[in-house]
């Protein structure tokens, strides 16, 4: 398996992570783009970016920012996150051929997105999401971001990784499944997200397996909620998921927080035998 870092808060170059990933052997690193220095105008400077990847010989893949919702009611700022989405995988066609250099052609290069919940009521007896109650629209702005990135990503290597954060929405579940049918979409499963929500997400993870491709990996604990934690320090059953991302033939962030937390989760790899 391929595994990787996260743009750490702690490394505010990117030189700094790079050496970093190099000094623990891993293989990538996801940029973050809720991180100012990963803003899509920086991002288009690739030649920055392939020139500090050819030097540590790693390669990248991407995370668009959290807020970045697809599905927003306004116009204006819907049109802004479908071009922030364009413009990334216009980023990823360029730096695509570092994978083929440093990394595992088996395994396509992952933009990831979270499913933003939307707004919700809260009326005096039940809260209402407004994706919920306006559901149709919510689907044709998802169909519409489906036939959109078909058409971008245009047959290269390129996959758009859905990832499941404090449990999916009944409405994103069948977001999610029509997504998944197009060839330009696979899963993200983060270990750590599930964990702290008790797993819910679980069930409909496995039920699409066979689209499982990028995995964010770190300890977690259900009571009280908490992940993000160093390999070893939580309760997951941290082989069991390690040996599905290994079935699936999955990409892996070693998505911690801190430097410490993830020199201690190369350790605990390297200890376990995994890596």
């Amino acid at each position: 398996m391929q595994f990787g870092m996260p743009t750490l808060i702690e490394n505010k170059r990117l030189e700094e992570n790079l050496a970093l990933c190099l000094e623990l052997g891993l293989n990538f690193i996801e940029l973050n783009m809720n991180f100012p220095e990963y803003q899509i105008d920086s991002l288009e400077n690739t030649e920055h970016f392939i020139r500090a990847a050819d030097w540590a010989e790693l390669y990248y893949t991407i995370h668009l920012d959290e807020t970045l919702n697809i599905a927003d009611f306004n116009p204006l700022v819907r049109q802004a996150y479908l071009e922030t989405t364009r413009r990334t995988i216009e980023v990823a066609k360029k730096l695509l051929f570092l994978r083929d250099k440093y990394g595992d052609k088996s395994q396509p290069l992952t933009i990831n997105m979270h499913m933003h919940h939307g707004i919700f009521v809260t009326l005096p007896d039940r809260k209402v999401q407004l994706y919920d109650r306006d559901f149709e629209i919510y689907m044709k702005y998802f169909t519409d971001l489906k036939n959109l990135c078909e058409k971008w990503i245009d047959g290269a290597d390129i996959k758009i990784a859905l990832e499941n954060t404090d449990g999916f929405r009944d409405y994103e579940k069948k977001a999610i499944e029509m997504l998944l049918e197009s060839p330009a979409f696979v899963l993200t499963w983060d270990i750590g997200h599930s964990k702290a929500c008790g797993e819910n997400d679980v069930p409909f993870i496995l039920s699409q397996k066979d689209k499982l491709k990028h995995f964010h990996i770190h300890d977690g604990r259900e009571n009280p909620p908490k992940n993000h934690l160093a390999l070893g320090d939580g309760e997951i059953d941290l082989k069991a998921r390690l040996r599905t991302a290994a079935e699936c033939g999955a990409r892996c962030v070693l998505e911690t927080k801190t430097i410490e937390a993830l020199k201690k989760s190369t350790g605990w790899l390297q200890k376990e035998e995994i890596w």
